[in-house]
């Protein structure tokens, strides 16, 4: 059932707020301003350092031996990534000969949602309207429930105990005759499904931590996974349940990466930009930088989004204090509201659109100096046909 609470803010607090809120709008505007220029420059140096590393990338065929004469090379090899250590988690009496091992812990508990709701009153007044929900949910950390909204749900969280989740790697990865150095290994990841092995004793120790807290409580391992409650397939607040992964070794591989004496090291392009790259299975190098070209324009279009709205945000968290003076007349305020997110929305885009050109023009000139061209060009165009519509419509009128 929905709890909701209903509060008030008067004329002179919601102005003392707006006026407030220019600073962060400032704060936003400037931040978006250089993230914007920040990620083309950014896009730009890791696209042409993925083109340098690619140019000078040679195949090394043979992984079995450490071959001099790729020193100090950008490679790109294939082969098995191995290792003969044996990784543990104690806690769950897992022993595996793997790459690396991870322990996932959830916890099943409360959570809120909120929704507001906002009524303009006459004089300027706003009363707010807030309706809270709950449900049970997996999270990955217990949820303090003393602050919940409604009384009725506040510290109706509890856990039967509390496990840190963890990821465990091999010291020593091989590749052949070389060792796979932290940035490259870390790389490494295989979703197989790793069985906790409790002995009696560890379930024994395991449920007397639980009946401290519930005396119904207990320890049950299934598939990868371990289960803390009554009943893994009814779950109560305060349950745990824990999965483990694990890769497998050998793991086939494929890397981008220079040679250094028996291991390997980032290339460093000439703009500083550090470029490496693992992938499982058999992937040709080409495949390989394609798909980093890819994420790179991915996460350039995901910043340049983001920029574009805190720009945005930041005009309008400026330029609100203006509807706000006007609340004592919801209509004319929402009027007003309405012009100022209609015209900070168009000046936003113009704005990104310039930083866009500039930072072109600093890091891309000849696309950057096309790009204006073509937009003063455009303006020119809508000018003149401007002209020719009101010189065709005062012949018309004589």
């Amino acid at each position: 059932m929905a709890y909701t609470t209903t509060t008030k803010q008067s004329y002179g607090n919601r102005v003392s707020k707006s006026f407030k809120g220019i600073g962060s709008g400032i704060l936003l505007f400037i931040i978006g301003t250089v993230l914007l220029f920040w990620n083309e420059g950014r896009t730009v140096k890791v696209k042409r350092a993925l083109n340098q590393a690619e140019d000078v990338t040679v195949e090394m065929p043979d992984i079995s031996r450490a071959d001099p004469q790729f020193e100090g090379k950008m490679i790109h090899a294939t082969g098995d990534a191995s290792t003969a250590e044996i990784l543990t988690d104690d806690l769950f009496g897992i022993s595996l000969n793997a790459i690396n091992i991870s322990r996932n812990v959830e916890y099943y508990q409360w959570t809120e949602h909120s929704k507001e709701e906002k009524k303009e009153k006459i004089g300027g007044g706003q009363e707010i309207t807030t309706t809270y929900t709950y449900s049970k949910e997996w999270v990955s950390s217990p949820v303090n429930s003393s602050e919940f909204a409604d009384p009725s749900y506040q510290n109706s969280n509890f856990v039967l105990t509390t496990i840190d989740s963890k990821q465990v790697v091999a010291d020593v990865v091989d590749f052949g005759a070389y060792k796979l150095p932290p940035f490259l290994k870390n790389g490494i990841r295989s979703a197989e499904v790793a069985t906790p092995q409790l002995t009696e004793e560890m379930i024994k120790e395991w449920n007397e931590v639980l009946w401290k807290r519930d005396s119904s409580a207990t320890v049950s391992v299934s598939t990868g996974q371990a289960y803390f409650g009554r009943d893994i397939n009814n779950p109560e607040v305060g349950d745990i349940r824990v999965t483990f992964n694990y890769t497998p070794t050998p793991q086939t591989v494929s890397i981008l990466a220079v040679v250094v004496g028996n291991t390997f090291a980032e290339f460093v392009a000439k703009n500083g930009k550090n470029v490496s790259r693992i992938e499982l299975g058999a992937v040709p190098a080409a495949n390989m930088y394609e798909a980093a070209q890819k994420e790179n324009k991915i996460i350039a279009w995901i910043v340049r989004i983001l920029a574009v709205l805190l720009i945005i945000g930041g005009l309008k968290g400026i330029f609100n204090f203006l509807s706000t003076i006007f609340a004592v007349v919801p209509f004319i305020r929402r009027v007003i509201a309405a012009g100022i997110n209609f015209v900070c929305t168009i000046v936003g885009l113009i704005w990104s659109l310039l930083i866009f050109v500039i930072a072109w023009i600093s890091y891309r000139p000849a696309l950057g100096i096309t790009f204006l061209v073509l937009i003063a060009a455009l303006i020119v165009l809508l000018v003149m046909r401007s002209r020719k519509k009101k010189s065709a419509a005062a012949n018309t009128t004589a």
